[in-house]
Order: C-alpha cells, then structure tokens, then sequence
C-alpha cells in the first residue's frame, strides 16, 4: 500500500480511499529524506499531559516543545466537540493554521462491538458528526476503537459487525477527507483478532492506529504481530513515554523505520510529571534518539 505525504493528503481529501500512511512532511533535506522512516514525526495525544490544557495553551505548549502535531480527546479541556457552532470551528481551524502545530484528528470513545443495535446505531451516527467535525476544523481523521467481545456473542458474529461498521464509516468519512483510524484497544487488543476485524473492515479509508499494547509482545512477540496489520497501518501510532522501560520502543521504532512508515507518533502519556510542558521536550529529544539509533540500523 503506497504511502502519501500530508501534502498528498490534503489533495486528495475528498478523495475515497484517501492514503493510510499519510503523514508529515518532516525531512531537514534531501539526504535527510533519504533515510527510512524520515517522514515520521512527533506528535501528541491529549489522554492525559493535555487534558486540562485549553486550546491556545495546547498549541502553544507544543510548539514551544517541538511537538508538532496533536490528536484531540474527546472531552477535555480544549472543548473541540461535535456542538461547536459554524463560527467556532472555523476559528479551530484558523488557531492551527496559524502555528506550526498540525491538528492531526479527533480522538473519540465510539465503538463498534454493541451487541444491542440502538447501542450500536448511536455509536455509528455519533462518529458521523465527529467526521463532519474533523473536516471543519481542517484534521485529517478521526480515531475510533473495536472495542470489546461481549459475552455470550460469538466471536466472529462481533468481528463481523465491528468490521462492517468500520465500512459504513469509512464510506461516510471519505466524501469528508477523514481517515477512520482504528485503535488497537480493549477486548480486541491481540493484533490477531485485529487482523480479523480488519480483514472484514477491508475499505481503504480504514486504518490500524497501533497502540503499544502489552498484547503485542504475546503470541510470537513483537515483530510477528507487528507484521500483521503492517499493510493496514493508518496516519498514526501511539506510544506512551519512550523512556519507559515497561515496552520495547526502540524496538518498535526500528521496526516504523524499517518500513519506511510515513506518519505520525503520537504521545498518549500516562504518567503525571509536575511539569508537563517540560516533560513533552524531554520526550521528543528521547524520540530523536531513538529514531537517529533506527536509521542508523537501518
């Protein structure tokens, strides 16, 4: 599956299907861009670090800390909700287009794995007005999760359904310019099951947003799950802090740059340092290690 600059992207928005890997334009130079994985880029999840950060405050945060793209929870402080007005959203638009700082997507909780269909027809016509949402703010996509496999439901009946869904939304999402990005979360978090889903969810508006899980050292470790939904991989990644020594991240970063993956790795930090601003710059020299070590390697 071809991978596309952001600049791609935002040509062919509109477009169905629009690439999966789109990411940022991030290369110093021509020999720079030469290297593996040199459009990769550092961004941020608002979990937990930008929860109570307001919209300038984020922006500015993170241009001060050279992380420069930002994928917006749902219900936080920065107030970026489906009831913005028409005025209000423009002016979303407008504060990032004014910074450095990329809005990357929408990070909402809508799931697929209801088993009630009143449960499941809400979720579904609930991530239609983020999609509306994320085109008028001017991101690229929006994050959804499977999530679990409620009991007494057939496994594969669930899969089948979340996969579905995915379809319907992606379709909707692409006459918007919006990537579906399907975190790799709660009961569906083996890679296995999400190969699954994603065999199912086979629209090409459809991406995997991996997700550091500790699932994905099980079974036959990193690499091997890695390889499975490799092909599928949306415009973002998630990690926690790099520095921590609970999951294999230089590991995982080789394993982006040997690839030549094009998108964004997201912070979705989980600890809570006394300063945070601070602590986002102390992430992003380790994340220039890191990547300096895989390109290395590669």
């Amino acid at each position: 599956m071809r991978q596309t600059t952001r600049r791609d992207f935002l040509k062919c928005s509109a477009a169905v299907g629009v690439g999966l890997a789109s990411g940022p334009l991030w290369a110093a130079s021509n020999e720079a861009a030469e290297k593996p994985g040199s459009n990769m880029a550092l961004g941020l999840v608002t979990y937990l670090w930008g929860r109570d950060w307001d919209l300038p405050t984020l922006v500015a945060n993170c241009q001060k800390a050279g992380v420069l793209g930002v994928e917006l929870r749902t219900e936080h402080a920065h107030k970026v909700e489906p009831n913005l007005t028409a005025s209000e959203r423009e002016a979303v638009k407008k504060r990032f287009a004014d910074s450095p700082v990329t809005l990357v997507g929408l990070g909402t909780n809508e799931a697929y794995h209801y088993a009630d269909p009143a449960a499941l027809k809400r979720a579904i016509e609930r991530t239609k007005e983020f999609i509306k949402l994320g085109h008028d703010v001017g991101c690229s996509g929006v994050k959804v999760k499977p999530n679990d496999l409620p009991k007494g439901v057939p496994q594969e009946k669930t899969i089948e359904q979340i996969g579905k869904s995915l379809n319907a939304v992606a379709a909707f999402g692409a006459d918007y310019g919006q990537q579906i990005r399907l975190e790799v979360h709660g009961g569906c978090s083996p890679l296995p099951i999400i190969k699954q889903i994603m065999d199912v969810a086979d629209h090409p508006n459809v991406g995997v947003c991996w997700n550091s899980n500790g699932a994905d050292l099980g079974g036959e470790g990193l690499e091997h799950n890695f390889n499975l939904v490799k092909g599928r991989f949306g415009a973002t990644a998630h990690v926690r802090e790099l520095d921590l020594n609970d999951y294999p991240y230089q590991q995982l970063i080789g394993l982006f740059v040997k690839m030549d993956y094009a998108g964004w790795i997201l912070l979705e930090c989980r600890t809570d340092p006394p300063d945070r601003a601070q602590a986002l710059v102390q992430q992003r020299e380790v994340w220039q290690a890191m990547l300096a070590k895989a390109q290395a390697a590669a």
